[in-house]
């Protein structure tokens, strides 16, 4: 501050009443004290990510016990209380079993039954023999977009799980030549491209064109998938060589092709059948959303009863054992055991992946996701990356992409009442990207993802982790570079 405005400042001052003297002071301590509770909030995210990794890569701690102790630990470091660290750890575990959980637990079953039907057979020898060894990932990053569409990123992994670990053990192919791509795939389409929740609440809040968002939000998909997909999956190869996971062994895995071949298995279309089921119901639902918002019919009503995640996934499971399971000659005891034995597996990957929506509630229960919507308020940033920028803090704050697209939606949606109806779309589309970018350990997906792959939290961070940041940075790009011609 110049001189002259500082005796400016104290002539003020001098000339107030002693009850506004009394109240600039109290002002005074207010911004301090804020100031000193957002360095706190802060502070405690930091350290509490970087106990988290310790104690799980050098100590070698169970991630569940680990994610747990950081929870409570980041919760009382911010200041939460005791007390209520350990309830928002509660609710966000019992927020994520609730959803994350079921979800898991279906798609384990109809994975198993995949397996020991000979399906997955079908589709992995369908999927190997008419792709080579260099356009195997570009199909299998196709597959991961088609089947990530309508579909919710945790659904369309747990189905095309199966899917990626035996074609990744019958082409001889790297893990990570086959599973990044799919993973982009899935990825991308959650984040950019309506009727995904995310994208979904953005079109609402910023009052955006749902049509012209979903097909500029396609328009960046493309080239985002390709780069973060079958291109990076051949980096992620070099830099992390894991065997594939001896989950979802079939009858050729175990007494070998000619045994297989001889033993009855559901047709190829039964089988994609069953797995296009829940793409077909939830595809349904979006679009009856989208087509009929308002409408109180009973078919609308029937669609958003089948559509809805849990439901269109336990139909599935229905499905699977009448067209998989007897399909392939498995009768009722066959079935029963395949269904039974499918679940000791994924108890620990049930547990971790709740701890991790316990550690991200307990984050978003600190308020640092205000923290920082408050810091970012009146930037001179151009818009479009003003917009990607406070989506990823709050993102690698929080460990949610809801939370980092409702925050930044709202606090944008004055800028974009002023703005055309194409960039409003594209805004939407920058919010999506930046609430994808730098998965870690306070997000859920990180942890299914690395338990799925078998994978040590480094060896995540190095292939799962940087393709997020690629998706989120390439879709800024597409979006940046799609504002200079429309």
């Amino acid at each position: 501050m110049r001189q002259s405005d500082l005796s400016h400042e104290q002539r003020s001052f001098q000339h107030r009443s002693p009850w506004s003297n009394r109240m600039s002071t109290a002002s005074l301590l207010a911004a301090a004290d804020s100031a000193g509770t957002d360095a706190q909030l802060i502070t405690a995210a930091v350290v509490g990510v970087a106990v988290i990794i310790a104690l799980i890569t050098w100590l070698k701690l169970h991630p569940f016990l680990a994610l747990s102790i950081g929870a409570v630990g980041v919760g009382i470091g911010a200041g939460l209380g005791a007390t209520d660290s350990v309830k928002s750890f509660v609710e966000g575990f019992g927020a994520t079993m609730g959803s994350v959980g079921i979800l898991i637990g279906f798609g384990a079953m109809f994975g198993k039954l995949l397996a020991d039907s000979g399906g997955a057979d079908r589709v992995v020898d369908t999927l190997v023999g008419r792709a080579g060894p260099r356009t195997l990932p570009w199909m299998m990053a196709l597959v991961g977009a088609v089947i990530g569409l309508p579909m919710f990123f945790e659904i369309g992994l747990v189905l095309l799980m199966p899917v990626i670990i035996l074609v990744a053990r019958r082409s001889g192919l790297s893990l990570m030549r086959i599973a990044i791509p799919t993973l982009a795939g899935l990825s991308a389409m959650h984040g950019l491209v309506p009727p995904h929740p995310g994208p979904l609440v953005a079109v609402a809040a910023l009052n955006a064109n749902l049509g012209l968002t979903l097909a500029l939000g396609v328009v960046v998909a493309i080239p985002t998938v390709i780069v973060a997909g079958p291109l990076f999956s051949k980096l992620a190869a070099r830099w992390v060589d894991v065997p594939v996971p001896e989950l979802y062994v079939t009858v050729e895995d175990r007494e070998g092709a000619e045994v297989a071949a001889e033993r009855r298995r559901p047709s190829f279309a039964a089988t994609l059948s069953a797995i296009l089921l829940p793409v077909v119901l939830m595809l349904g639902k979006a679009i009856a959303d989208v087509a009929a918002a308002d409408s109180d019919s009973p078919a609308k009503a029937l669609l958003d009863f089948l559509g809805t995640p849990v439901v269109a996934l336990g139909l599935a499971v229905l499905a699977g054992m009448l067209l998989l399971g007897r399909g392939g000659g498995m009768d009722r005891n066959a079935i029963a055991a395949s269904l039974e034995s499918s679940l000791p597996p994924i108890a620990g990957i049930l547990l971790i992946v709740g701890a991790g929506g316990g550690f991200k509630q307990v984050l978003i229960g600190t308020g640092i996701a205000d923290v920082i919507a408050e810091a970012i308020k009146g930037s001179a940033l151009p818009v479009l990356f003003l917009a990607w920028l406070v989506a990823v803090l709050i993102r690698v704050a929080t460990g949610s992409a809801t939370v980092a697209t409702v925050t930044a939606s709202g606090i944008l949606a004055p800028v974009a009442a002023e703005l055309t109806s194409t960039h409003v779309s594209l805004m939407v589309l920058a919010i999506g990207s930046g609430s994808l970018f730098l998965s870690h350990v306070n997000d859920a997906g990180f942890w299914l993802v690395k338990e799925y792959l078998g994978v040590t939290v480094v060896q995540n961070l190095k292939t799962w982790t940087v393709m997020e940041c690629i998706i989120s940075v390439t879709g800024l790009a597409g979006v940046l570079a799609l504002s200079v011609f429309i």
